[in-house]
């Protein structure tokens, strides 16, 4: 067994199928293969800041009252954190965080595909 995840709700990105199984590649890079029926449809992603590939640990993210870089700060995301994910228009995404609910620019989360449309 290559890894373990032991957080529950991490996205994974699915980067081939073959019969019941599908290859997936963590917010690491990490890839293997997971059972299909083991995947959640559940949308997740994780707060990764300005530069996925380089997050500090201590860097924040505004968790926004509205889909506008100006609006309201309802709380600061720390890199790492798992949200929940609502909904996303391609530049936005609609997340929760425990029981808090608002808007993270889209290029800010890892689990989603830049520009990705989510309903």
């Amino acid at each position: 067994m290559a890894w373990v995840f032991r957080r529950a709700g991490l996205p994974v990105e699915i980067t081939r199928e073959a019969d019941a199984w599908c290859e997936v590649r963590d917010s690491e890079g990490a890839t293997g293969w997971v059972w299909a029926s083991a995947l959640s449809r559940r949308r997740t992603a994780l707060v990764v800041g300005h530069r996925k590939a380089e997050q500090s640990p201590k860097e924040t993210v505004p968790l926004r009252d509205d889909d506008r870089a100006n609006a309201l700060t309802i709380a600061n995301l720390e890199a790492g954190v798992l949200a929940s994910i609502i909904d996303c228009d391609g530049s936005w995404c609609r997340v929760s965080v425990g029981n808090i609910r608002g808007y993270v620019e889209q290029g800010k989360l890892w689990g989603t595909l830049q520009g990705e449309v989510i309903r």
